[in-house]
């Protein structure tokens, strides 16, 4: 004779809590959308262009020759998918990984000015210039963290 124990896995919870039907429909219906990122639509919710053309962007950007039309045939975009960015900015792991990096370069400045021993200019100048791009870096990755986190949601 066997005995059979049920499942805690299989067993539905006990739905004695108002709106337990509601908060499991909202909860599954995160889960879809966290799993497929709509980027464009996401652009339109936080009203990128309209902010990037009250800012100027758009004409500056023009002026330097980087029109819709140069970026098309220059094959741009098209770069910019082989090299995996386009499709980086919807991989949910890509904001962590971006802050880890910049804490990292963050990190690393000091920690670079603190072992290189200042016994010759060159050492001097070698600290300054990791430094600087270390707290460049650094900064420009937490942004860019940043700002794919909030495209992502």
């Amino acid at each position: 004779m066997a005995l059979l124990v049920p499942s805690m896995a299989t067993q539905k919870p006990f739905a004695f809590a108002v709106g337990y039907k509601k908060a499991a429909t909202m909860k599954s219906s995160r889960s879809t959308t966290k799993s497929s990122i709509k980027l464009l639509t996401n652009v339109e919710k936080l009203r990128l262009l309209t902010k990037a053309e009250k800012a100027g962007l758009l004409s500056a950007a023009e002026k330097f020759g980087f029109s819709l039309s140069s970026i098309e045939k220059s094959g741009l975009l098209s770069k910019a998918e082989e090299l995996g960015v386009l499709s980086a900015a919807t991989d949910p792991s890509t904001p962590s990984a971006l802050f880890s990096l910049s804490l990292f370069l963050l990190v690393l400045g000091p920690f670079f000015v603190y072992l290189v021993p200042e016994d010759y200019p060159w050492e001097i100048v070698l600290q300054v210039v990791v430094a600087l791009v270390s707290v460049a870096g650094g900064s420009a990755a937490f942004a860019a963290s940043n700002f794919v986190s909030n495209l992502q949601k």
